[in-house]
């Protein structure tokens, strides 16, 4: 599984960030790793939005093998939370998708 992070011009995008982020999306979708191919994770800051509670937001779309990309978005007053909550949120539409793929064969 390729892991890549991509980060908004109010994010700096350290090593640290970086290996954060693959650890939690590892962590997370392991049980998927031979039927996911890569996730792309965005993560952005949106001042102003919502007087700035929940300015953080990470995108993440994983590809899985002969499977449209599925995509999930969590906004979050941190990075780490909205880390977190994307690769949870993730983690539940590709189990959610794979069972429902397995039920149609």
């Amino acid at each position: 599984m390729i892991i890549q992070v991509n980060t908004g011009p109010k994010i700096h995008g350290s090593e640290g960030l970086i290996a954060e982020v693959t650890a939690i999306v590892q962590d997370s979708l392991a049980r998927f790793s031979a039927q996911v191919t890569r996730v792309e994770v965005h993560l952005t800051e949106e001042t102003g939005r919502l007087g700035g509670e929940h300015d953080k937001r990470c995108v993440m779309e994983a590809r899985l093998e002969g499977h449209q990309p599925l995509a999930v978005t969590q906004h979050s007053p941190s990075s780490e939370d909205a880390i977190r909550g994307a690769a949870e949120k993730l983690e539940r539409l590709i189990e959610h998708t794979t069972g429902r793929l397995r039920e149609l064969r």
